[in-house]
């Protein structure tokens, strides 16, 4: 373990490395290195973790076993550290897009959204079958403006389905708090607006649900704790809602989630494991589990997330629905907690692409109030109706990291790849991605530390009323070091300058967003929550 004195990595200047596919940096494996734990022995662990004479040397013992002395703590960087990841931004004069411009309202932007659908998306209601399950956003304004169906009998159907799916013997543990009466309210306001022919937007009356780390009235904010909204009471909408609440959408409670996001499965011991709509007895991932779960379950065609480090993607991939983690900075995060701050984003789980666009020009853009306008930066929608002539895009793909994953993963990912690259021609950059073990860690150091800081403004009084993974999460985060976590701030700088030379030369890097699919949820996690780091590592 080398207590004594440890192994350092001395990184060599980005500008003299080869990033060509015939590179000979090595793959370093995650080298993930912590025993699964429930029950009993995850509340003796946690004794130990939190213990003053025992806990030190733990806590130097994971950190060595886990190469994060020998790759962060003890290296040398040249590189300075980048604390907030704003870039300047670069106009490349698209072709096939639609920009939104900052002064549009919510409604001028989702229409801007649905000028760049397909004509296919827009598609004829069944009347024959009025369920709502896995309807688009297109569908249910089809409908409603149709008069096949109105928001209060689709308010309805959800609250039933809902209270369906939380009884035994496999509550499914979709929502923390959901409001029946509020969402009928919502769905009346929304019916009267389409018996007169006024409809807000096409959002008007469509379900959509909130993760709970996302203020949204009349709901308490809880971050997935027994007491985050005694301490931080929830008095407005998060700007994200509020956006949508100007489109006419229909907010339908508060999604549960990994407690303080701190672990991938969204097994929570307070509120239940969110489980996976495709097989109840596997878990749907973390830390946006519940928004993911309601999507994939067809309950809602969208729902919100925060996306700090896979958040939002993790789960959509587990639960086969699409995750959209915007980039730093375009959606606001007034109204969100601060978990960590400068990589946690206001993501979006929806059940196509097209929902997603809708639902990100709903929410996108910087509040104007908020920044100088040199600081805005133009977000661009593409025209999706024309998606069959976008050319020449290049994938860059590192192999070495594209497989490592599970075999039927990467069979699947690599059919996939096959099938854009033969339908639009596009092309395949092999090209490598070194110090992805280093990003991996310098990561999980700078959301630890962030979510160790913010936790820390309470003084720890709550520490007993957390699960005992959450525990044992915040006993890491708060061993790293402040020189731990500017060298990780070093080699985020480091990955930028990689990325930006790849992005030099292609349009995306490609991967699979999991190593494995989704897991069995074990009894014993249940009520403690669990430690599994390896299939953590993995997702």
């Amino acid at each position: 373990m080398g207590f004594v004195k440890s192994r350092r990595v001395v990184y060599r200047p980005v500008k003299d490395l080869n990033l060509a596919s015939d590179s000979p940096q090595f793959y370093l494996h995650a080298n993930v290195k912590a025993p699964r734990m429930t029950g009993i022995l995850v509340k003796v662990f946690t004794w130990f973790l939190e213990s003053p004479i025992f806990g030190p040397l733990l806590l130097y013992i994971l950190k060595g076993n886990n190469l994060i002395h020998t790759l962060i703590t003890n290296a040398e960087l040249d590189e300075s550290p980048l604390y907030v990841p704003a870039h300047h931004f670069e106009d490349h004069n698209e072709q096939e897009v639609k920009n939104l411009d900052s002064g549009l309202t919510p409604q001028e932007k989702v229409q801007l959204a649905i000028e760049c659908l397909p004509s296919s998306s827009e598609k004829a209601q069944n009347e024959t079958n009025p369920s709502f399950s896995r309807w688009t956003i297109m569908d249910y304004y089809e409908a409603y403006s149709s008069e096949a169906i109105t928001p209060r009998v689709v308010a309805e159907r959800f609250i039933a389905a809902v209270d369906e799916s939380s009884k035994h013997p496999l509550p499914m543990g979709f929502f923390i708090n959901y409001n029946p009466d509020d969402i009928l309210r919502q769905a009346d306001e929304s019916t009267l607006r389409y018996k007169k022919g006024e409809p807000i937007s096409v959002l008007d009356g469509v379900p959509i649900a909130v993760k709970d780390e996302i203020d949204c009235l009349p709901y308490p904010t809880t971050g997935g704790t027994k007491w985050l909204h005694k301490e931080r009471p929830c008095i407005d909408d998060a700007c994200c809602v509020k956006r949508l609440r100007l489109c006419g959408a229909m907010l339908v409670g508060k999604t549960n989630m990994h407690e303080l996001g701190a672990g991938t499965s969204g097994i929570n011991p307070h509120y239940g494991a969110s489980r996976n709509p495709y097989d109840a007895n596997k878990i749907a991932g973390g830390s946006s589990s519940g928004s993911a779960a309601v999507v994939s379950a067809g309950l809602c065609p969208v729902a919100l997330g925060v996306d700090g480090g896979g958040s939002v993607r993790m789960p959509a991939a587990l639960c086969g629905v699409v995750g959209l983690k915007p980039t730093f900075d375009r959606v606001p995060h007034s109204g969100v907690l601060p978990l960590n701050w400068t990589v946690g984003m206001v993501g979006i789980l929806a059940g196509t692409v097209e929902d997603a666009l809708i639902t990100y020009a709903a929410i996108s853009g910087e509040i104007p109030s908020k920044q100088p306008s040199s600081m805005l930066t133009k977000i661009n929608l593409p025209l999706l109706s024309f998606s069959k002539s976008i050319r020449d895009i290049k994938l860059a793909k590192y192999g070495k990291w594209f497989n490592d994953c599970s075999e039927d993963v990467r069979l699947c990912c690599t059919q996939a790849l096959s099938e854009l690259q033969d339908y639009y021609g596009w092309k395949t950059i092999d090209v490598t991605l070194p110090d992805i073990e280093a990003m991996r860690l310098a990561h999980y150091l700078t959301i630890g530390s962030e979510c160790s800081t913010w936790f820390d403004s309470f003084g720890k009084k709550h520490i007993a009323e957390l699960g005992w993974d959450a525990r044992v999460a915040l006993s890491l985060y708060g061993s790293f070091s402040s020189k731990e976590y500017i060298k990780a701030q070093k080699l985020r700088n480091r990955q930028a300058k990689f990325h930006k030379r790849i992005f030099a030369e292609a349009d995306v890097i490609v991967s699979p967003t999991t190593g494995v699919t989704a897991y069995s949820i074990q009894d014993d996690a249940l009520k403690t929550g669990e430690l599994d780091y390896v299939n953590g590592g993995w997702i």
